[in-house]
């Protein structure tokens, strides 16, 4: 099984390839679903496997350990039902063929970025589902979909920034010549940088996960996106920060300080998703702001294993982000049925779609309850479980507030018989977050799975039902925020701010000549090796 890890990344790149042919062209989208199918394959089987090898002297490490297995295969079935849905949903025109590259790219980089063991395939991995991601939110081509794969694109490499930062100072630290993750990571703790180094670990990260503040990009460019676009975004792509926090941030069970921060950073991510999402009538930005709000409850269950020094908090957060993947990919897949059959599919969409919904909060029997069981080691006591409460009570407010608005465009959508090639992927993931999280749920705690009708985990589910019963009646009259809403915000009349901009556009027009630039580009590189040969 360990030679078939690199089968993972490659078989996206050589479908891919495919497209670069008139005889294969053609035949490349309807077979997006099968891209995935070895990651599908190996994540169950391939736990505690690795290979390494060595291209050009350099040692290149691929592993698969059981987060990493967690979230492959949630993230593979994402990916093979959207790109069934991206089949009968996308055609087979021009645009779709463009489409299908930057959608096998994103894939590439998605899935690979579970395996990676080392810094340099890790950041290749991430740099790819990063910046390739931009063809998917930017696909439609309207004004729109262009601002939002602008505003994408700069905060990916915003990002992208700050990891090679922390990666160089990582290895530079280290003292070793192995670039093995393992190797560098302990570094956290060992140097007094290490607090430097966490953070912008958590920056970069953070971006993609979409925490406060940088979450902008979210409620942005889901909606801009297609239906299979926005599911693999929201599912997927956002857990390559989750994956990141798990591999570099030091689990081994001695505190770090950082993890208060993340802790309290998560928690607000958490309320501002639910308070923002709150105002908004898209039932797809909806679903964007439930995935900041959701990203922040994982963000506070890392940053509490952190504080508490929880050995087995990687893999309890990897499964309250796999229920997220699952559950939130089919929301968004159904939004795309609902909007394409109108009421004639209520009965196919709009049962699950509330059962899925109220699993963010915790309902008993379904995928989310069992997902907040597992993380109650890090947030179950004391201000953590008030603050997780709190959570649960927005969540299901929000969730249940996206049923109510994703009702409603259903009257406004024409109507049209359910087709078994939307309905399928569907009905399939929808099922999955549901049933997975009884499967997985022992070998992931070590208890069986169980059903709590304890008041602490009712009471916020029937308090946020309640909430959103009231909210129904007065949302209209509530004005919506923008999404994007911080930076929107900054957008009017400041001063300091137009300044800094106009500072930003000489900048920037100065380095637009070739000589300027290259010197640029070569001082950076310098800095880099700089930095890549520190020691203590």
């Amino acid at each position: 099984m360990n030679l078939l890890l690199p089968l993972v990344p490659l078989l996206p790149l050589l479908m891919l390839l495919a497209l670069v042919w008139p005889v294969t062209r053609g035949r490349v989208m309807g077979a997006l679903w099968l891209a995935p199918l070895p990651a599908l394959l190996i994540a169950p089987l391939a736990i505690g496997t690795s290979l390494v090898f060595y291209p050009g002297g350099i040692k290149i490490t691929l592993l698969l350990d059981a987060p990493g297995a967690l979230l492959m295969g949630g993230a593979a079935l994402l990916w093979s039902a959207a790109g069934f849905f991206a089949r009968a949903q996308m055609g087979k025109g021009p645009l779709a063929k463009r489409f299908a590259a930057w959608w096998l790219l994103t894939l590439s980089g998605c899935l690979g970025v579970f395996i990676a063991g080392d810094l340099l395939s890790f950041y290749l991995a991430f740099a790819v589902v990063s910046l390739a991601a931009f063809g998917l939110v930017a696909h439609e081509g309207t004004e729109k979909a262009r601002r939002a794969g602008g505003l994408y694109l700069l905060l990916a490499v915003l990002g992208e920034i700050a990891l090679l930062l922390a990666f160089a100072l990582l290895h530079g630290r280290a003292g070793t010549e192995s670039i093995a993750i393992a190797d560098v990571a302990p570094v956290l703790h060992a140097t007094p940088g290490g607090a430097v180094i966490a953070l912008l670990l958590i920056l970069g990260f953070g971006i993609k996960m979409g925490l406060l503040p940088l979450h902008v990009w979210l409620p942005v460019a889901h909606p801009a996106a297609p239906a299979p676009g926005s599911a693999v975004l929201s599912g997927a792509i956002i857990k390559a920060g989750v994956i990141g926090l798990i591999r570099f941030l030091p689990f081994d069970g001695a505190p770090m300080a950082e993890g208060s921060l993340l802790a309290a950073l998560g928690f607000a991510t958490a309320y501002w998703g639910v308070a923002l999402g709150l105002t908004q009538r898209n039932p797809k930005t909806i679903l964007a702001y439930s995935s900041v709000s959701q990203m922040g409850v994982v963000a506070a269950t890392l940053g509490m294993g952190l504080t508490l020094g929880l050995a087995e908090t990687p893999l309890h957060a990897a499964f309250y982000a796999l229920h997220h993947m699952l559950a939130k990919g089919a929301l968004f897949l159904g939004v795309g049925l609902a909007l394409t059959v109108g009421l004639a599919g209520r009965v196919l969409v709009l049962p699950l779609a509330l059962l899925l919904a109220l699993g963010f909060g915790g309902l008993p029997l379904t995928g989310g309850a069992l997902a907040k069981a597992a993380v109650k080691p890090e947030l179950g006591a004391g201000l953590a479980a008030a603050a997780a409460a709190l959570s649960a009570f927005g969540s299901t407010a929000l969730m249940l507030h996206f049923v109510h608005r994703l009702r409603a465009a259903m009257f406004a959508a024409p109507g049209a018989a359910p087709g078994w090639r939307v309905s399928v992927p569907w009905l399939l993931l929808g099922s999955a977050a549901l049933l997975l999280p009884w499967a997985l749920y022992d070998a992931v705690t070590g208890q069986a799975p169980g059903v709590d009708w304890s008041a602490a985990t009712i009471a916020p589910v029937a308090a946020g039902a309640a909430f959103a019963a009231l909210w129904t009646r007065i949302s209209l009259h509530v004005p919506e925020a923008p999404a994007g809403d911080l930076l929107v915000f900054a957008q009017h009349g400041s001063p300091w701010r137009d300044a800094a901009a106009r500072a930003v556009v000489a900048v920037e027009q100065a380095t637009r000549a070739w000589a300027v630039a290259g010197i640029a580009l070569l001082l950076l590189i310098l800095t880099f090796h700089a930095l890549i040969g520190l020691r203590e």
